[in-house]
């Protein structure tokens, strides 16, 4: 009680560092209990710092007025929760395929004054993952996602790219001590950053098979197929499950965009490409006649739910991400020789009628308000370009600067000019170096096996579409191509240092 009372006074700030020092540590940690404690401590802090921040929220009413009621629902929880962490003790290769299927479920609710879509199921697999391997560590037995198998390595080395996210998550709880909407960047550490760390660990660690591989390649198609089949009723009886706003902005335009489940047809669009890419890894790396027909059949049925969704930024992010497939399975020269063509016959399309793409209203009309922001992004990095805004601050610094603007253009849609305004070069640097260290990364050595081909192409189209619309460390996608794909780089690295060692002990014994 005295520490929920201390984080409702001045602490919610140091409450913020230290969680994330917590989810950086299990990120970071080599020893199986390290982990298990730095666990712990995200467990344990994020859930009390959020409910400090919303604990006087309208939406808390019932909780006040029935605390009994609320504890019978938190006891109900937890026990869900513990029961799902011994099941995955048993079958830990569970752990991949829930994260799969929980991936796109978002649910509203209204925290701190806003409505949130929040990944509620994905939580419920991150906490009872994570309690699985607390389990096992402190039982001193086999964590159930380890993944070193006694050869080569030890796949549990944090590389690079753990460094990165850990130092990404650390700096941006530092820097929200000043930022200009800290219970935004409070709400990002504790619904985003702390579980997709969790995540991330427990992805990384996991005995990534090509059964298991192909069972997550198949559950995601699955779910793409089934949304899109959502999105073709939408389409077909001009109705949306989610977003009044864009309930009201299809009832004034002549077109009409879906988005199946998901609140944003562009987060729609976005999985489906991604779905998509994985489906054209099958095309190119698998010759069997059966395979070929049923990755076509279901990529036609996924490319008319993409083109129902109107998501440019979704359609670029598929032509990118089966350029890098193409260059992975055959030559990389053609393949950035025919890119080049078609972003000159593009431009040239452009060039010839302007009217067709909307450039008749502006740049900024034909992007939908979306140069704006940049522009005004930019304007926020140049005041400060070393710290920023503080993250979060994005959009009331944007509003502040621009008065009048509308509701629909009060956050940024390219995700390297929200870091450089939020967080200046101090956020920038580290964001550019993650990019680059995860692709070289994930695109070494990828070439002849096609799920680390897919998962790189996957994370590049993805790459591309954070330039068009945000959400990047948001987004548990992001993690989890990182964390399959550096698994997956490290087992491939293990395989060629043990290949090495028997080769050089036949040489020896030979001699």
């Amino acid at each position: 009680m005295i520490a929920f009372a201390a984080l409702t006074g001045p602490l919610p700030k140091a409450g913020v560092v230290v969680v994330a020092l917590f989810a950086a540590r299990a990120m970071l940690a080599r020893d199986p209990k390290a982990t298990a404690s730095a666990m712990i401590g995200a467990l344990l802090l994020a859930p009390v710092l959020l409910l400090a921040d919303i604990w006087h929220a309208p939406q808390l009413s019932i909780v006040h007025r029935h605390p009994l009621y609320a504890l019978i629902g938190a006891a109900v929880a937890l026990v869900g929760i513990v029961g799902l962490a011994l099941v995955l003790l048993r079958r830990p290769s569970l752990l991949a395929i829930l994260a799969v299927i929980a991936l796109p479920f978002r649910i509203p609710i209204s925290a701190g004054g806003t409505t949130s879509n929040l990944l509620v199921p994905l939580y419920v697999v991150v906490a009872s993952g994570s309690l699985a391997f607390v389990i096992a560590a402190f039982r001193e037995q086999e964590v159930p996602f380890g993944s070193g198998d006694g050869e080569g390595p030890s796949d549990d080395r944090a590389g690079w790219i753990e460094r990165l996210l850990a130092l990404l998550v650390v700096l941006y709880a530092l820097q929200s001590i000043y930022s200009t909407d800290f219970e935004k960047a409070l709400q990002q550490m504790v619904f985003f950053y702390v579980p997709f760390s969790l995540l991330f660990c427990q992805l990384r660690r996991m005995r990534w098979t090509p059964a298991l591989l192909r069972h997550c390649l198949v559950t995601a198609v699955s779910l793409a197929v089934l949304f899109t089949g959502i999105g073709f009723s939408e389409y077909a009886t001009k109705t949306l499950l989610l977003n009044p706003k864009l309930i009201a902005a299809n009832n004034v335009h002549a077109y009409f965009t879906v988005n199946s489940v998901f609140f944003d047809p562009d987060i729609f669009g976005r999985f489906l490409a991604l779905a998509m890419i994985t489906l054209v890894a099958v095309l190119l790396y698998d010759h069997r006649l059966r395979e070929q027909l049923l990755a076509s059949g279901i990529l036609a049925i996924l490319w008319a739910g993409l083109v129902l969704t109107l998501s440019r930024s979704s359609l670029g992010a598929l032509l990118v991400g089966m350029g890098v497939l193409s260059a992975l399975r055959w030559k990389a020269w053609p393949t950035l020789a025919l890119a080049v063509v078609v972003v000159v016959l593009g431009a040239a399309a452009i060039a010839i009628s302007p009217k067709t793409f909307g450039l008749n209203q502006g740049l900024n009309g034909a992007s939908s308000g979306r140069a704006g922001l940049v522009t005004g992004g930019l304007d926020l990095f140049g005041e400060r370009p070393l710290w920023g805004w503080g993250p979060g601050g994005f959009v009331n610094e944007y509003r502040a600067q621009n008065p009048g603007t509308s509701t629909t253009l009060s956050a940024s849609h390219t995700i390297a000019i929200t870091i450089a305004a939020e967080q200046g070069l101090i956020g920038e640097v580290p964001y550019v170096a993650l990019v680059i260290v995860s692709a070289v990364a994930l695109l070494r050595g990828a070439r002849p096996d096609p799920y680390r081909a897919a998962v790189a192409a996957a994370f590049l189209a993805l790459i591309f579409h954070t330039m068009l619309y945000a959400d990047f460390l948001e987004d548990p996608i992001t993690w989890t191509l990182l964390g399959v794909g550096s698994a997956l780089a490290m087992r491939a690295r293990s395989e060629a240092h043990v290949k090495e060692r028997r080769a050089l002990g036949v040489a020896v014994v030979s001699a």
